[in-house]
């Protein structure tokens, strides 16, 4: 299986998904935003696209010119059937090439909070995708998205409305980090702690540290549920 990560900050690696990765054998390769933008030529030779995060916008074209050609080449990965996963500015960024819009939210959102699932409907109230009814994972935004065309809402919290959406079997966005480890945790806190302003949905750098073992093993345990879900009808595991 053949991977490509398109990453904006050295602080915000793929995190768990490395070992995710590593157990099915892949290959994986790095666009990497801040050091080189170049992106690959033959989309048909990926198996899965993985979209990071990053604290820049998908609206600041004209300080960071390479945000057109990623969008328009993860446009053109999705055109192709192309498993595509967006995390947090990933998942902005997918909603923007598709032609949503991507504005800041209400309020901040940072720290281990709820997401809960969306009902598929009242007669099959499984929740897609096979998320949980609510689950605590660790968020690291101040901007949201409107849902692009054709795309099904899958979470949301309180603070954020539209938490999690697939377009299809093979597009997946997450505003959210399910793969966060401490090591990235602590990562995203030295370089952004300036953002830990008090407010009703950010924690302390303390609370953001402190948090339990089992919230990492359970976010990670629901990402690589949801990956193998996303890469399945392409490349089937065993």
């Amino acid at each position: 299986m053949k991977v490509h990560v398109l990453q904006h900050v050295p602080f915000e690696d793929i995190g768990a998904i490395a070992d995710w990765l590593r157990a099915r054998g892949a290959q994986w390769s790095y666009t990497r935003f801040y050091d080189e933008a170049t992106l690959p030529v033959h989309l048909q030779e990926l198996d899965l696209l993985i979209l990071m995060g990053g604290p820049m916008s998908v609206n600041d074209t004209a300080q960071l010119p390479w945000l057109e050609p990623e969008k328009e080449f993860v446009r053109r990965a999705i055109e192709q059937g192309i498993p595509t996963l967006g995390i947090c500015l990933g998942a902005q960024l997918i909603a923007s090439a598709l032609g949503a819009r991507v504005y800041p939210n209400l309020e901040k959102e940072i720290g281990w909070f709820p997401v809960s699932a969306v009902r598929e409907n009242a007669v099959q109230p499984a929740p897609a995708w096979g998320f949980p009814p609510a689950i605590p994972v660790f968020h690291w935004h101040g901007e949201t998205f409107d849902l692009p065309p054709g795309a099904t809402r899958l979470a949301f919290s309180t603070a954020c409305a539209n938490q999690a959406f697939h377009l299809g079997e093979q597009v997946l966005g997450l505003q959210f980090h399910l793969e966060t480890t401490p090591v990235t945790a602590a990562a995203i806190i030295e370089q952004c702690r300036d953002e830990l302003v008090p407010g009703p949905w950010v924690q302390s750098e303390t609370t953001l540290l402190g948090a339990a073992p089992s919230l990492y093993h359970n976010a990670n345990a629901l990402l690589f549920q949801l990956l193998e879900r996303l890469v399945s009808a392409r490349y089937p595991a065993g």
